[in-house]
């Protein structure tokens, strides 16, 4: 998209809106030494929301202070579901939850599908137990639920208490996304479980922890099993190595019953996210597509097997099912041809395939000496870039060099728990000095993380 301005008579035309910050205190006080709350936010203002629990000494009460952010796609009139990211273990993964909401490229999943995108952030000190809220028994569940009833009176979308959850976590969210899948497999359309899983029987009562136990309704729910060839699957003695261990005992148990599970393994990494949003974002649509309702308040449809295929992660080979000759039960279930197609891509690289142009810029406009603009990132690779001309001459990019360095080039970076870095980027660029009384002509693109470019 392009826009002609007259520098000199430009004014800003930026609005911001105020929202009051909702703060319900769960208890005051607490029973170990907490970390300060979080001071350094994104600000809160619509379409986000946001509510805070204190931490809370009751048995069976959440014993960390939390932070949910939710995103609303904009014109949204009724929501039909929510997309949950849930960040990891460690005061540092906390921490990058607080942005979770912010991502552009979640943002398209969610709005695509007429549902919230929300955030949530623990203030777990590094050193305390992460099952105190990774485990969604021992609070962490009743808390999210009364963040939906909250932040649905907040925002004026009181159904956000109703509609059912698509559940992404990493390490210990996924602990909790499996676990929440396993508790709730009604709400649950479908998980993806980074780097975690919830333990079962025999993993559990090694570690101490209460074993979750597989519902039949949790059988009917698409999970994707996700993590690095180095926790433990082709290396066995890294730091993660415990991981593989966990994720095979969980996919063998669900599938061996016939569940809609598969593994995903990344050739490249270990713990941290790396590039595994590009399929992720693309099961999660397809599982959406499949399975939010009907009718805004009808129940989950079962998703459609007859079209859905099976893979094999060792040969990296998938076949449409009715034309799968190996041992079913032991292979991994994707839901159609076109997420097998790019399965197998992650499988041998992590680079999932793009043909699309990514969608063009809008809004351009001038507030002062800065030019501003905005956009909404391609669902299938988001955003790394965006180039600016100025009457046909490119003046600059942003960012310079989008930061990270665990996958792809990014623009609002990325961090470790597959979350934008702080300080936020922003969609804009400062010109300097303009030529008084000129007209010119200004053009942005939109460039995505497989390289092609806006229209």
């Amino acid at each position: 998209m392009q826009t002609v301005l007259r520098d000199f008579e430009l004014i800003r035309t930026a609005k911001r809106f105020s929202c009051t910050l909702l703060c319900i205190i769960a208890c005051a006080s607490v029973s170990f030494a907490q970390s300060k709350p979080y001071d350094v936010f994104p600000d809160a203002e619509p379409p986000y929301y946001r509510v805070r629990y204190d931490a809370s000494t009751a048995e069976g009460q959440l014993a960390f202070a939390v932070n949910y952010t939710i995103w609303i796609p904009p014109g949204t009139a009724k929501l039909r579901g929510v997309v949950v990211h849930q960040h990891g273990c460690g005061e540092g993964s906390c921490k990058s939850g607080l942005t979770g909401a912010y991502d552009l490229h979640w943002q398209a999943l969610a709005s695509k599908h007429d549902c919230a995108l929300l955030a949530p952030a623990y203030e777990q000190p590094q050193e305390a137990d992460c099952q105190l809220w990774c485990d969604p028994r021992n609070g962490s569940a009743q808390a999210f639920q009364q963040c939906l009833r909250d932040l649905g009176k907040l925002s004026g979308h009181n159904e956000l208490s109703e509609v059912p959850w698509a559940l992404w976590g990493h390490s210990g969210g996924g602990h909790w996304a499996g676990g929440m899948t396993l508790m709730f497999p009604e709400k649950t359309i479908a998980a993806w479980l980074r780097s975690g899983v919830p333990l079962l029987s025999e993993d559990a009562t090694r570690k101490n922890i209460k074993p979750h136990t597989i519902p039949p309704a949790a059988l009917t729910v698409p999970i994707c099993c996700n993590l690095g060839t180095q926790e433990g699957y082709s290396i066995k003695d890294s730091k993660f190595a415990g991981v593989w261990p966990s994720n095979e005992t969980f996919f063998n148990a669900l599938r061996s019953q016939g569940g809609l599970v598969g593994l995903a393994i990344d050739p490249k990494s270990s713990h941290e996210c790396g590039n595994q949003r590009y399929l992720a974002i693309a099961w999660l649509d397809a599982c959406l597509q499949l399975r939010l309702p009907q009718a805004p308040t009808g129940p989950l449809r079962q998703a459609d097997t007859e079209k859905s295929y099976l893979a094999n992660h060792q040969t990296i080979d998938f076949f449409n099912q009715s034309n799968f000759d190996g041992n079913r039960l032991a292979a991994s279930w994707l839901p159609n041809e076109s997420v097998a197609k790019a399965w197998k891509e992650y499988a041998i690289s992590t680079e999932v395939n793009d043909v699309t142009a990514p969608p063009a810029p809008q809004n351009i406009r001038l507030e002062g000496t800065r030019l501003v603009w905005d956009a909404v990132a391609d669902l299938e690779s988001g955003i790394a870039k965006f180039q600016i001309y100025r009457d046909g001459e490119l003046i600059g990019s942003t960012p310079n060099a989008g930061e990270n360095k665990h996958g792809r080039e990014v623009f609002q970076g990325l961090s470790y728990s597959d979350t934008p870095l702080q300080p936020l980027a922003t969609m804009s660029l400062e010109l300097g000095k303009v030529e008084p009384g000129k007209q010119s002509q200004y053009r942005v693109v939109s460039v995505n993380t497989v390289g092609l470019s806006s229209l």
